[in-house]
């Protein structure tokens, strides 16, 4: 077949251009119930034309739910893996997802999700953990990893992110390279550690976000590169949610924490290294410290949003860290565009040390994650709505959130439905699902305030999530609920925690029966 001069330039280790093909010439490799790795965390640099070339297949041959994969990616892939779910194409996926199809597949049944935190899923896989049953000592068949660029000794260049690719490399019996020539090369921005099993393991070395072992590209044997594909997509990241009255209030109260942390010696006048989530309020936090007075920021985190090129460009941050670039159209030309500026202060590392625990603790990061609810002693709720709907999955939230200098969790105090113009509360009595536990949380902000927990027992942070974050409407009712629990407990000798267990959940009841959260009677 015919190569271009493109897919050339960017190969740069010869015998892989004899295994040049199109994707379309693969499709009999591929075999129901078969173990699937693919590169790309959040959205970006998972492989495109092999994927849609499957799916073509299922479609065109009505081989819906009869080609099956048990599918592994770092965290979310692109508008792919929504594809396959549509046409009944996972059979298991871990382990974290993105997208309506694949999330009501999951809450059909029809998919078997599991959830992990991603610091420890990579590793997990290369022990064997998720691939038990199998009888033939494989654990995956295939590893489909995007490039952008392969080197001289046949390793691979991943694109904007590198997730659980080497890992996953580590552990296939075949891999397949997907060269992204519609992406430029991302040559020179990541640096790459290969899984070691313990005992064997050696710490990571870093000590700064800064820091590198100086391995840029992920080795990989190259006779088990089976094909290389040419893929001429590029990644499509929706439109950024902008920042709106509630969001920028959550983000005036944390610049505001932060400042006060600074005057008493707390923190650093450029803090600790800093992680945040995705979403609208992610971006207001960053755009409220682009406009504060801090300087030399530092960024220890799993993705990077269009917003930290504000903080790039302001002169604000220094060096930021990360698994993945996850930028849309008019965020990837602005970093393209500035290349040269961008790349000297930007890493990116493996899903397994950009979540590391001990790196996290180390530095002495600020973590900042989004919840579905926190009830009234902190007990945070990230993955099931109602304890029962899954969303996404964990993420990273609790690697960060676990090990952080300051662990952080903001969300609006209420949000909006179509039978309640206040809405759900994000504060409740108990949590219906828990994900981080009160020992993990330090400070708790609304667009109502902020609640610093740090040194406070059960009973006084309640007080003070309920008194600083609440929404009105829902203040006296929580309010009520930890008075009557406290009553309760105390003539049981139970003071410590107290809670109504016939009513703990009844926000929840309440919304399921009538349609809001707003109880109106306890009896």
């Amino acid at each position: 077949m015919t190569i271009s001069s493109l897919l050339k330039e960017r190969v740069r280790y010869a015998p892989y251009l004899s295994k040049v093909a199109r994707a379309e010439d693969l499709l009999p490799l591929f075999k129901n119930g078969q173990y699937i790795g693919w590169s790309g965390f959040t959205g970006v640099g998972a492989p495109k034309a092999i994927p849609q070339a499957l799916a073509n297949h299922v479609e065109a041959n009505k081989l819906q739910s009869q080609l099956q994969f048990n599918l592994f990616v770092g965290a979310s892939a692109g508008p792919e893996e929504s594809r396959w779910a549509e046409l009944d194409m996972i059979a298991r996926r871990a382990p974290h997802q993105v997208g309506k199809p694949i999330a009501r597949a999951i809450n059909e049944g029809r998919i078997q999700f599991f959830d992990k935190h991603l610091s420890m899923f990579p590793q997990d896989l290369t022990y064997g953990f998720y691939t038990r049953n199998r009888t033939d000592g494989k654990i995956l068949d295939y590893s489909i990893i995007e490039a952008t660029a392969i080197k001289e000794d046949g390793s691979i260049v991943p694109g904007p992110s590198v997730g659980g690719s080497p890992e996953f490399v580590s552990v296939s019996d075949k891999v397949i390279i997907e060269v992204n020539t519609a992406t430029p090369s991302f040559e020179g921005l990541h640096d790459i550690d290969m899984p070691e099993n313990p005992p064997y393991r050696n710490p990571y070395p870093y000590t700064s976000v800064d820091h590198k072992c100086g391995v840029d590209s992920i080795p990989v044997d190259p006779e088990r590169v089976v094909a290389i594909v040419e893929s001429t997509t590029r990644d499509l990241v929706p439109p950024n949610t902008p920042s709106d009255d509630m969001s920028r209030a959550i983000g005036r109260h944390l610049v505001e924490f932060f400042e006060n942390e600074v005057r008493h010696g707390r923190l650093p006048e450029n803090l600790h290294p800093l992680q945040s989530g995705i979403g609208n309020i992610a971006n207001a936090v960053i755009e409220g410290l682009s406009g504060a007075s801090f300087k030399n920021l530092t960024v220890w985190t799993e993705v990077l949003q269009d917003s930290f090129l504000d903080l790039f460009e302001n002169g604000s941050l220094d060096y930021a860290t990360a698994t993945s670039i996850r930028l849309t159209e008019s965020g990837f030309e602005r970093f393209f565009d500035n290349w040269d500026n961008f790349s000297k202060k930007l890493c990116l590392r493996s899903q397994v040390v950009s979540n590391n625990p001990e790196m996290i603790r180390r530095l002495g990061v600020i973590a900042m994650n989004t919840p579905v609810e926190v009830d009234i002693y902190a007990h945070a709720n990230s993955t099931n709505v109602s304890g029962s709907r899954m969303l996404n999955g964990l993420g990273g939230s609790a690697d960060f959130l676990r090990n952080a200098k300051l662990s952080i969790m903001h969300t609006p105090a209420a949000r909006p439905t179509k039978t309640d113009p206040t809405g759900i509360s994000t504060i409740v009595p108990m949590a219906s699902h828990v994900d981080q536990t009160e020992h993990d949380l330090d400070v708790v902000v609304t667009d109502q305030g902020l609640a610093d927990l740090r040194g406070l027992s059960p009973r006084e942070r309640a007080r003070e999530i309920i008194k600083n974050c609440a929404h009105p409407d829902y203040e006296p009712i929580l309010l009520d609920y930890l008075e009557r629990s406290e009553h309760y407990a105390r003539k049981n000798r139970c003071l410590h925690e107290p809670h109504m267990l016939q009513n703990a959940h009844k926000f929840h009841l309440n919304l399921a029966e009538k349609g809001t959260m707003k109880v109106d009677s306890w009896d």
